[in-house]
This record gives C-alpha cells, structure tokens and sequence, in this order.
C-alpha cells in the first residue's frame, strides 16, 4: 500500500493531490546536496533529509500535506529550510559575537575567526593525534610479552585491576610493577 495516498478512499474525502515514493525519491539528492551547503557536515544534511522526508508523510497523514500550489520540490526544500533553521535554534550559542573578552588589541572585541572556531579538531591536529597513536601501538606491540599483555589488558582492553591479575594469575602488585615499567618503556 502506498504510504502517501488518501488515507480515505472517497475522492471528495481527500483534496490533495497523492504523493508516491516514486515522485519523492529523486529529489533526495538536491535536498542532500542543499543541506550540506547550509550545514557543511553531509551527516547532518543526510539527517535533515530523512527528516523533511518524515514530516512529509506526517503532514500528508494528517491531510494537510502538499496541496499542488508549487512543485514538489519547492515543498520538500521549504520543509528542508525549517528542518535547517530548527536545527540553527537548537544550537545556536548564547554568546554574544560583540561581548569582548578584553584580551584582543582591537578594543575588547574578539576577531570573527575565533569566535567562530570550530571545537572539533582540524585536519591537521587528527592526522598528528593518528601518527601518534601508530608510534605509540608499534612501541607497545615491541614491548617484552609480559609487559605487552599487561598494557592490552588493562589499558587498551580496561578491565579492572582484579580481571587483569585473575587472568595473567600475578599479584596486584605484580600488576602495578610491570604497568610502571611498561609506561616507563613506552615514554623513552
């Protein structure tokens, strides 16, 4: 059964047009592609879509969907832009862009880029923390056997202090010892 037919079968019940999948789906790649120009994260934008698509069927469930007046993809992106503007409000920083902090030279006024910097980590600063990582997994892989298997248990794998004796059958101290010396190997 077609999702976005009349729910009522009586021509004079429903007056808007039917909508299939048929007519919907092939605007998914400009509604994508649209978000993402607004958003610049393609999750988000894909997100957005699945959502404008879902408010779709909702509204036509309700009988207050696409009435004809515009091409459907003119409803679909207008949907799209308060699923965008939603979304903007949600997230939006309380912070005001002319609050100064007082640090800056000019008068007390932040500059636009960093008030506007993204939290999230550059390209450059992941593949630093990668290449750091690698040398840091091939200095554990070259650590003597007993010592290694301490470090995957207990530090890679995070089982507890008890799990990790229990499974290599040393003390307790034995396991702080042979963690310090790992960590001691690892850092020269």
């Amino acid at each position: 059964m077609n999702d976005l037919a009349c729910p009522n079968p009586a021509p004079a019940a429903c007056s808007l047009p039917a909508i299939d999948w048929a007519e919907v789906v092939p605007h998914r790649t400009h509604l994508v592609s649209y978000a993402r120009r607004r958003l610049q994260d393609p999750a988000l934008a894909e997100d957005l879509v699945h959502d404008t698509f879902e408010a779709a069927l909702a509204a036509r469930a309700t009988n207050a969907g696409f009435a004809g007046r515009s091409a459907l993809r003119s409803w679909l992106v207008g949907i799209l832009k308060h699923k965008i503007v939603d979304l903007v409000r949600q997230r939006r920083c309380h912070e005001s862009l002319d609050a100064g902090s007082g640090d800056d030279d000019d008068g007390g006024m932040p500059s636009a880029h960093a008030a506007l910097e993204c939290p999230l980590p550059r390209p450059d600063q992941i593949a630093e923390q990668r290449q750091r990582l690698a040398q840091t997994m091939r200095r554990i892989a070259a650590l003597p056997p007993k010592l290694k298997r301490v470090v995957e248990l207990r530090l890679l794998h995070e089982r507890s202090s008890a799990e990790v004796c229990d499974a290599l059958r040393i003390s307790e101290q034995n396991l702080f010892v042979r963690l310090h010396r790992a960590r001691q190997a690892l850092v020269c």
